[in-house]
């Protein structure tokens, strides 16, 4: 099973990792006046890591 963590400090909310994952366990949280990234459900990850290579700012770190 496959391990997404996203930092909280430099995830901005864009979505891309949302919209690249086929398999949709990401979703964007309404947390402290922004919208950061969270993985809901890590059994629907299948660890392609299209989310961690879609962010901007390297907030996503996936392992296998």
């Amino acid at each position: 099973m496959a391990r997404v963590t996203i930092d909280d400090f430099f995830c901005k909310g864009c979505g891309l990792c949302v919209d690249a994952c086929p398999h949709e366990p990401i979703e964007l949280v309404a947390t402290k006046g922004y919208h950061p990234a969270h993985c809901t459900d890590e059994d629907k990850c299948t660890g392609c890591a299209t989310c961690a290579t879609m962010c901007p700012d390297v907030a996503i770190t996936v392992e296998r």
